[in-house]
């Protein structure tokens, strides 16, 4: 665990929010390019423009959609093992960013086509709409392969925790149950992370960030599933998206409302909610003398 790969997600994060914007920037151009001369050829008798207009007026909107559409596949992930449930989902979402972008795309290519002195019609709206809708989706599932792909490839640069399984034959070496111990993968490789090593855990979608000196390696798993396989003794609920360990505990901060700050031995600050604040008090409570 203590030895770094030469380029690892720390390195990535510096530029990962350019190179995310830079990709779709560079795929919106490219793409939108292509199409218009391939449009512009296949349209020879037409002043350039147009063709260009048609292109690019899809390609516009489609990247002013592109937020709503991420924001949306990181609500409800598309993932291989809910596929069926996902697909659902997806295609219901597709006919509302579908009605937005052809209603966009139609005022954009009025716009140009009124500044070049011409009038734009789209035709018959429901006729014409279900040719651009077979076009959307496939554009729609286009960005949410894109997506899933990327997560995908984060997951292998960041590292992913996973708990340890029973033999298929005898005994398990330690306790499966409330394991000492998680498989950690990355970058190809696997590695033994002590659960004592743990400094908090913080629920993140489907998945709940184990947080190991300045890294957070997501296990596949909910809140109430993890909670009954850690160490009481160690780990403490402070919030409805935390657990706390108690060995890298250094400070509470009492707030307003009867909720409170934890800093941990590294810095980092975690809210702990006024549902969860009494029983930490209670673990730091002196004994009282037996009678």
């Amino acid at each position: 665990m203590t030895n770094r790969a030469t380029f690892d997600y720390r390195d990535f994060q510096r530029w990962q929010r350019p190179f995310e914007i830079g990709f779709w920037l560079a795929s919106c151009v490219l793409n939108a390019t292509f199409n218009s001369v391939t449009s512009a050829i296949d349209h020879a008798g037409l002043p350039a423009w147009q063709p260009w207009s048609w292109e690019w007026s899809s390609a516009l909107m489609f990247l002013a959609l592109l937020p709503a559409v991420i924001a949306f596949e990181r609500r409800w992930p598309f993932r291989f093992d809910t596929w069926r449930h996902s697909l659902l989902l997806h295609l219901l979402a597709s006919v509302p960013i579908s009605l937005i972008h052809v209603g966009g795309m139609i005022m954009l290519r009025k716009l140009a086509y009124s500044i070049e002195g011409q009038y734009y019609d789209f035709g018959p709206w429901w006729a014409n709409f279900g040719y651009e809708y077979l076009k959307d989706v496939r554009t729609y599932f286009g960005i949410i392969a894109m997506l899933a792909l990327y997560r995908l490839w984060l997951l292998r640069l960041k590292g992913e925790a996973k708990l340890l399984a029973a033999p298929d034959e005898g005994e398990p070496v330690e306790p499966v149950e409330r394991p000492e111990r998680f498989l950690v993968r990355k970058l190809g490789k696997e590695f033994l992370l002590n659960a004592s090593e743990i400094e908090w855990l913080q629920a993140s979608g489907n998945y709940v960030n184990l947080h190991v000196r300045g890294r957070d390696y997501p296990l596949r798993v909910t809140m109430a599933g993890i909670e009954e396989r850690l160490d009481s003794a160690r780990f403490v609920r402070v919030h409805r998206s935390y657990f706390v360990n108690l060995d890298y505990l250094a400070e509470i901060e009492p707030l307003e409302a009867g909720d409170a700050r934890l800093q941990l031995r590294d810095g980092a600050k975690i809210p702990c909610s006024r549902r969860y604040r009494g029983a930490l008090r209670d673990r730091f409570a002196p004994a009282e003398p037996a009678r």
